[in-house]
């Protein structure tokens, strides 16, 4: 958790002006915030911030126009190390509501549907189809959303961003060879949706759209995006989404759905923020954003890592080779329990291994007199038995397996072990 700071700005700044008819006017010109991002991943452990720029006191304003905040809302703006954030104005006590926000303000699927562009983007995946919205809203200056799109960041600290120079540094690591992978499965997404929705329907369009700003937009999903709400694949909160992580907190029990007033006659679906642990007055409020993630994805996701060892992993992936003899009866039995010819299993320090691994990792190696267990009479009890060693040549094959996939991911580091054990400080 952060530590106690005093807001160095006058709370005059973030008033809400009396209600009115009259909506804001749009601005002739953009201010959209930038954040220069680190050469490394780091933890989230500072608590300095800067004043909020005026594109955020906008912001702020038409929050208070939709009747989202007030001059009593407990948070603020402010902007700190890792972006913006929210400050508490009082201490707060644990599940008190810190934001509510009415659905007709979440950016989600039915968002676009109801968009000019709902029509062309049926069928598309959630995220690409949030994404198009997201760079159409963007390049209009008539958006709706433009007191949203103006604070949000060129890019995150997500290694989907960096430089060549600054992946170097990270060479060898699954983090960049997942960080490409995730780079060239975002490049033939735009490839795709480019031919056969973007150049088909230019009167939708008008503005060209490249491929930064497609990975602009799924870097802003992918470290913005709530997807634990009944119903959401995916959906992004204004306001709420300016909330930052804490390594400290442990549940992600801090979000809601309730029905409740979303204006002066209105009743509507809200996302109501919620305080997981107690907050003094001056403090930062902060979430838990995933317990489940390894460092490797909160790099990705997020742009940081923390220290805690719990959050180190290694991904192991294990692959039914098309050539062996038994693919079919293998990929039957995987696919009958959840998996696939292909199979990634998060390994962390200190943790047990992941329960489907070993029975994999039996299937995946066996072969010879062990074959009898793929027959039809065993197809719906096998996994069972895979669960069992099942044979001394069998398990002498799984550690093979297990030695070269190893092997494999120590040779992409540019040192070997000998010579990392040879440095002077790890003597």
């Amino acid at each position: 958790m952060a530590a106690l700071f005093t807001l160095s700005f006058s709370s005059s700044t973030f008033l809400c002006p009396g209600r009115t008819r009259k909506r804001l006017s749009f601005l002739g010109t953009r201010t959209t915030l930038h954040f220069k991002r680190p050469l490394s991943v780091n933890s989230l452990l500072s608590p300095e911030y800067d004043p909020p720029p005026p594109a955020v006191q906008i912001f702020w304003q038409w929050m208070c126009e939709e009747g989202v905040v007030s001059t009593k809302s407990p948070v603020r703006p402010g902007v700190f190390r890792e972006g913006l954030g929210l400050v508490a104005l009082r201490d707060m006590a644990q599940n008190e509501v810190v934001l509510q926000v009415p659905r007709r303000l979440w950016i989600n699927p039915d968002t676009v549907s109801a968009s000019d562009i709902g029509n062309v983007c049926d069928g598309l995946k959630p995220w690409v189809s949030v994404a198009l919205f997201l760079i159409r809203e963007k390049l209009r200056d008539d958006s709706p959303w433009r007191y949203y799109i103006d604070i949000l960041p060129e890019y995150t600290n997500s290694t989907i961003y960096w430089s060549e120079e600054e992946l170097s540094e990270i060479r060898g690591t699954q983090l960049l060879s997942t960080t490409l992978d995730v780079k060239e499965y975002v490049q033939n997404e735009f490839q795709k949706v480019e031919e056969e929705i973007i150049f088909p329907h230019k009167q939708l369009f008008p503005s060209p759209i490249t491929l930064d700003d497609f990975l602009w937009a799924f870097g802003i999903i992918r470290s913005r995006a709530f997807s634990r709400l009944s119903g959401q694949s995916l959906v992004l909160i204004p306001l709420v989404d300016l909330i930052n992580h804490s390594s400290s907190i442990t549940t992600e029990d801090h979000a809601r759905e309730i029905e409740g007033a979303a204006g002066l006659f209105s009743w509507d679906l809200l996302f109501s923020l919620q305080t997981p642990v107690s907050v003094k007055a001056g403090e930062q409020v902060l979430i838990q954003y995933a317990l489940s993630k390894s460092n490797t994805q909160l790099a990705l996701d997020y742009g940081f890592i923390e220290s805690r060892s719990e959050r180190n992993a290694y991904t192991l992936p294990l692959k039914i080779s098309e050539s062996d003899p038994f693919f079919g009866d293998k990929l039957d039995i995987a696919e009958s329990n959840g998996l696939g010819d292909t199979a990634y299993f998060d390994i962390f320090l200190g943790r047990p291994l992941p329960p489907t691994l070993l029975p994999y990792l039996r299937l995946v190696a066996l072969g010879g007199t062990d074959t009898f267990l793929l027959e039809s009479l065993f197809r719906n009890s096998v996994w069972g038995h895979l669960e069992f060693p099942v044979s001394r040549a069998n398990e002498e094959l799984m550690c093979q397996v297990v030695r070269n996939a190893c092997k494999s991911a120590l040779s992409g580091y540019h040192t070997t072990i000998e010579e990392v054990l040879n440095v002077p400080y790890m003597q």
